[in-house]
């Protein structure tokens, strides 16, 4: 498989570090509300990335960790009157049935925050001891910029673009800021009235980490100082994947990510997502709309992860006939192998290309419409190559995470329509063509399509 790397800016190879397991890491949720469409954008993404690495034979290791104490969630807690702990495992569950809903595959860990405070300070202690970091007059402990000389090559920015050096403690408090407040960034956040109870014990006094300093804690926690892939959202390029390489690597030495998979922002109706416009969907918002999890998955997919995506309703309307008629096609195809069966197709037959797009910088586009062309080409298989090409087609399936919908239950036929249809047929046998065709269109007429075939005909309502 071939991806884009953001830091060398080029279309690399992905091989596993060891030879034996891909790890990669990707940013979670933040857990103080539902997560929308744009977040699942990345989540998705990120999830075909994973089936397109194991369905090509490659063990892996995914990591996605779940922020569960930040500015966001102790004030969403507050608000809601509950303990944090309280407050973040449900919004957590809900995360997770979301993505269940999605097909996502659950991460192999899922690390939280909060129960990883104590790697969150050992790191601290180890940046401050190699004068990384240090210390505020009121407790807090910060990163010194000027101290990695490599800061700013992931987002590519030019060094006299950056103001260095200490920073006032009102742009830097924050677990986000402003992309123009460039400086020294917090790595504990000195208590606080308005974080109530939560806060933890440390060397510098009470407090709590700052937001970028879990990722990198939780990542030298399971997969070391030098691992395959960092994932998330472009949005997470500069400031927060920027600090973490600068603090994972003055801090712990290693190569840290060998390559950056980001996934670019989604546009609804054109323009940004916001709750002032009315247009920041959730999967519940959709499914209210009638929509159902799975058309929402193929529209996510549905452009390439280094383009904007422009969703609109209309789109998901789109993606329900695509998915029809992927059934509909996977269905005749079946019939056609009959009684064939093949468990593991070797190669992919006429969907090859619809495979070769995803290992080529996983364009998912392509291999959507590689997916129509492929059942096309297929159309003409009879028994065992039909078999071959069915169990291609749903290996592919697997690979996108798509689930095709069951066919619509066969409409009840009126009598006198089927009286109808019937001498249709035997007109049709008896080459009384005109006769036929009349019949035919006087069954159009009253809102049926007739279907024939070599040994019979199927009735459908128009």
């Amino acid at each position: 498989m071939r991806l884009f790397d953001t830091l060398s800016r080029e279309v690399r190879e992905l091989r596993p570090i060891d030879g034996s397991s891909y790890r990669f890491y990707c940013c979670g949720p933040t857990v103080y509300g539902p997560a929308h469409i744009g977040n699942f954008r990345t989540f998705v993404l990120q999830d075909v990335f994973r089936r397109v690495l194991e369905t090509g034979g490659t063990r892996t290791l995914h990591v996605r960790n779940i922020t569960d104490v930040d500015d966001k969630t102790i004030r969403g807690s507050q608000a809601a009157g509950q303990p944090l702990a309280e407050f973040t495992a449900g919004w957590k569950a809900k995360f997770h049935t979301d993505c269940e809903a999605l097909g996502c595959l659950p991460p192999h860990i899922e690390p939280g925050a909060v129960d990883h405070i104590p790697q969150q300070v050992a790191m601290i202690e180890a940046l401050v001891e190699k004068d990384h970091a240090y210390a505020a007059p009121d407790g807090s402990v910060y990163f010194r910029i000027a101290s990695f000389d490599r800061y700013g090559e992931l987002s590519h920015l030019d060094r006299r673009e950056l103001v260095l050096g200490k920073t006032q403690e009102t742009r830097a408090n924050a677990d986000e800021y402003e992309k123009d407040s460039i400086a020294d960034f917090v790595l504990w956040k000195a208590r606080r009235p308005e974080d109530g109870d939560n806060f933890w014990s440390s060397p510098w006094g009470e407090g709590r980490p700052g937001w970028h300093l879990e990722c990198s804690a939780m990542i030298r926690e399971y997969l070391g100082e030098s691992f395959d892939l960092h994932s998330g959202g472009v949005d997470l390029v500069f400031p927060h994947h920027e600090n973490e390489i600068a603090q994972s690597r003055c801090a712990c030495g290693g190569n840290f990510a060998a390559h950056w998979f980001h996934i670019t922002h989604l546009l609804v109706d054109g323009g940004k997502m916001s709750k002032s416009l009315g247009n920041l969907y959730t999967l519940g918002d959709l499914a209210e709309r009638g929509h159902g999890p799975m058309e929402v998955r193929y529209v996510l997919i549905g452009a390439h992860y280094r383009k904007p995506l422009n969703f609109t309703l209309d789109s998901l309307a789109g993606a329900r006939e695509a998915l029809a008629k992927l059934a509909k096609g996977a269905r005749a195809l079946a019939a056609r192998a009959g009684g064939d069966h093949v468990l593991n197709a070797v190669g992919f037959g006429p969907f090859q290309a619809a495979w070769e797009a995803l290992n080529d910088d996983l364009n998912t586009p392509a291999a959507l419409g590689g997916l129509f062309t492929g059942l096309r080409e297929a159309s003409s298989l009879e028994g065992q190559a039909a078999a071959e090409a069915l169990a291609a087609f749903n290996r592919l399936l697997r690979a996108l995470g798509l689930e095709l919908p069951e066919p619509e239950p066969d409409a009840e036929i009126p009598a006198d329509i089927q009286a109808l249809a019937d001498e249709r047929w035997a007109a049709r046998s008896a080459k009384d063509w005109a006769k036929s065709d009349a019949l035919r269109d006087d069954l159009a007429a009253r809102g049926w399509l007739v279907k024939d075939g070599r040994e019979g005909y199927q009735l459908e309502p128009a």
